[in-house]
């Protein structure tokens, strides 16, 4: 993609209304562009971080097993009033009525239709262990909307709902999204904890958010060191092998780690004072066992084994892909900008034509950018007129893993500048070498 063909609305000033490191940045950069108090427009380079983001998470959730569907965003506020939430939730829920005088809302979340979903086709038991999921945007209404797409009213949730027959089955249910976020965050860059936390109002007596370390986090949080260096697992574990899920959710477990809601500072206190770790944290998902909190008023029963009908147990599970980029930039960033987890990046690769119209030039950039197309790898080619300092500062703003620089000197001389966005180590590489390599780990 050539940045002239490109939608790309760099902002040189930092807006006023941009309070912390990734609302700044996502503005600066043009990804985001708000259009209401906690509304905003994805442009195109903050919707390929979104749809690589979303992409990595679904393939996690399918790899455990879950099962997608799409649900709409206006509930039937009847729903929620089976539940015995409509009343309770509070201002957050935006609450609307249709033209036949219907009360509706658009859905904060999910737990009442799915259950309606679940209670209409599942009977028996035989047909558990069940979680379905969905990517959808949701909307809460909130107070006071800040921190750009961190804390907005319209944003991006992947919510999972699993059914089960007893606890012991939810259990495993449990434990396996668990294990899949686990390796979801990890492969979106992020060293993510596991911390003991409040249910809220979605309820419950099991919880837990995973929370990632920054000094622009949210509130404060509290864990024992060796979580620093605990190994994620690996992509061959075995989601139907309730023992070995049970045994890597408890090692990530028994280190104590707590939000501050339920921090136990009697815990907290016994813990060696060079094994505490307090520190600010960024929720980046949250997951939930309930049982039959909703299944039992909502009539959502399958016939067991002994031919008695029985309340399923259920728990959801969620990650916002919208809220989690912000998180990300607020953990990778410097003071030029964003530095992209290659996986997340929006394009993997900038190449910086520093003359534009020279023919050399441009046939070089053009070789560059058809290799690394070829073998599967995203480029954005700056063939913009303006000047160097200028195109170098975009490119660590955007903040794209690998820039190739091309310039008529080293043209001439058969070769092109490297850099490496996170590390900011630059090389000179003969442009056979890296033609020829395009296809490899690095550029």
């Amino acid at each position: 993609m050539q940045l002239s063909r490109y939608f790309l609305p760099i902002l040189k000033e930092t807006p006023k209304e941009a309070e912390i490191v990734s609302h700044r940045l996502m503005l600066r950069a043009g990804m985001i562009r708000q259009q209401a108090a906690g509304s905003y427009t994805w442009l195109p380079l903050g919707k390929r971080v979104l749809d690589k983001v979303s992409r990595i998470i679904r393939e996690e959730q399918d790899r455990s097993g879950a099962i997608e569907i799409l649900m709409p965003t206006i509930q039937s506020a009847d729903l929620w009033r089976e539940s015995g939430r409509y009343d309770d939730y509070g201002k957050e829920m935006l609450r609307i009525e249709d033209r036949h005088g219907r009360d509706m809302l658009f859905g904060p979340t999910n737990e009442e239709m799915v259950t309606d979903i679940f209670r209409s086709s599942v009977k028996t038991y035989k047909d558990l262990p069940l979680n379905l999921y969905h990517i959808q945007w949701k909307f809460r209404d909130e107070v006071r909307p800040r921190f750009g797409v961190m804390r907005s009213r319209e944003f991006l949730m992947k919510d999972a709902y699993s059914f089960d027959l007893d606890y012991e089955s939810a259990r495993v249910s449990y434990d396996r999204m668990f294990v899949a976020y686990l390796r979801t965050f990890e492969r979106l860059g992020l060293k993510a904890i596991p911390m003991r936390a409040d249910t809220g109002p979605i309820g419950g007596e099991l919880s837990h958010e995973f929370i990632i370390l920054a000094s622009t986090g949210e509130s404060e949080v509290f864990c024992h060191r060796d979580y620093l260096e605990m190994a994620t697992p690996a992509a061959g574990v075995d989601f139907q092998n309730a023992e070995e899920l049970a045994a890597i959710v408890k090692t990530w477990t028994t280190p104590y780690a707590a939000t501050e809601e339920m921090h136990d500072e009697a815990a907290w206190a016994a813990l060696p004072e060079g094994e505490k770790l307090a520190a600010r944290g960024i929720e980046v998902g949250h997951i939930f066992h309930f049982g039959t909190k909703y299944s039992e008023p909502m009539g959502a029963t399958v016939t067991g084994p002994d031919g008695k009908d029985v309340p399923v147990h259920m728990g959801s599970y969620g990650i916002g892909p919208s809220r989690l980029i912000a998180a990300i930039i607020e953990a990778s960033h410097d003071e030029n900008g964003i530095i992209w987890p290659e996986s997340v990046a929006p394009f993997d690769i900038g190449v910086v034509n520093m003359r534009p119209g020279d023919a050399e030039c441009d046939r070089v950039c053009a070789d560059i950018e058809a290799a690394y197309e070829a073998a599967g790898r995203s480029v954005l080619v700056d063939d913009s007129d303006q000047r160097a300092g200028s195109k170098f500062a975009t490119m660590d703003l955007i903040g794209l893993p690998w820039q190739v620089i091309v310039g008529p000197r080293g043209v001439a001389n058969g070769e092109v500048e490297v850099k490496h966005r996170a590390s900011g180590e630059r090389s000179v590489k003969p442009l056979a070498e890296l033609l020829a390599a395009a296809g490899g780990p690095a550029a």
